[in-house]
């Protein structure tokens, strides 16, 4: 008995979440040249009540617009607001009669082992429903646009069951809240997700705006390294970031940084991985002055870089 009852409670909390959420999550059908052939499919999530939705930029890839579908039976054209492929979200804005959007959560409350919902149009079939936990946290995905590449940082990972389509989909909590828009299949029983976190509301927010992500770069290639003890002591964290390459002139060449120093922090925020650094290169970080703490010849120094704007592809 108790085991049925467990049962239920679980099967209630996922038909719960299901019938919230699959309105609110239409099929997407993206337009990439002349008659049925040329279109691929994915998902998207209802983000504002006059017609925004988010999904994922490889989704949409170049493409101009589509046909969305939702679970009603409804369809309307949609046009691709922005896209960002560096973080894998794009918006895209449906005509009148798109359904009230959804409830964000917040990703940075998720623990590994809670139960998660995945909403979304696997294989173009609609109001498709899969359930799962989140399996791992903090998860990495790199992303390339042209010759940038950037980690999509702090991906969720779930054994919610995805397939091609799911992308651009929602992967919710247990209160219909949509914590992550799904990705990318990472392998058999494994899902990827991109969280919704500040990180992911400043993208959207921008693409809304703007249609495209202003971002600022200093022109390096860094990973993580241990630090010395009495550093380590000092300022409360095992880790930096050692510089490995420079841009020749980039900003932080021009800055005076050298390979092998040791980021210690950046705008007075400790920098220990590389997504530490990446949550400061946003539009607003572009021609500013950006004062960086280094480890060099076992001293700390300081350097101040002006950030250049990284160009589009």
């Amino acid at each position: 008995m108790e085991a049925d009852s467990a049962l239920d409670g679980y099967s209630q909390i996922v038909a719960g979440v299901a019938a919230e959420l699959t309105p609110k999550v239409a099929s997407l059908r993206v337009s990439r040249g002349a008659g049925r052939q040329a279109e691929s499919l994915g998902s998207a999530v209802v983000y504002t009540g006059d017609g925004f939705l988010l999904t994922n930029a490889h989704v949409v890839g170049r493409a101009s617009g589509g046909t969305a579908l939702f679970s009603d039976g409804t369809s309307s054209p949609f046009t691709v607001v922005g896209a960002d492929p560096l973080s894998d979200l794009a918006v895209v804005r449906a005509g009148a009669g798109a359904p009230p959007p959804t409830v964000l959560g917040e990703a940075e409350d998720l623990v590994v082992g809670q139960l998660v919902v995945a909403v979304g149009s696997p294989l173009g079939l609609a109001g498709s429903v899969t359930a799962g936990v989140v399996s791992a946290l903090g998860r990495s995905l790199p992303t390339r646009s042209g010759s940038a590449v950037r980690l999509i940082e702090d991906v969720i990972q779930t054994d919610a069951s995805l397939n091609p389509g799911n992308s651009g989909g929602a992967l919710a909590d247990a209160q219909a809240r949509v914590v992550g828009i799904n990705t990318a299949v990472a392998g058999i029983g494994l899902g990827l997700a991109v969280p919704i976190n500040a990180t992911s509301r400043k993208i959207i927010a921008a693409l809304m705006q703007h249609g495209r992500v202003r971002r600022a770069y200093l022109g390096i290639v860094a990973s993580p390294t241990p630090l010395p003890a009495w550093l380590h002591d000092r300022v409360g964290r095992k880790e930096g970031l050692r510089v490995a390459e420079l841009v020749p002139d980039g900003p932080a060449a021009r800055a005076g940084l050298r390979i092998g120093d040791v980021l210690v922090s950046a705008a007075g925020s400790p920098v220990t991985t590389a997504q530490d650094l990446q949550r400061l290169m946003f539009a607003e970080a572009i021609g500013k002055t950006l004062e960086i703490t280094v480890l060099r010849n076992g001293a700390l120094v300081d350097v101040i870089a002006q950030p250049s704007e990284l160009a589009a592809a």
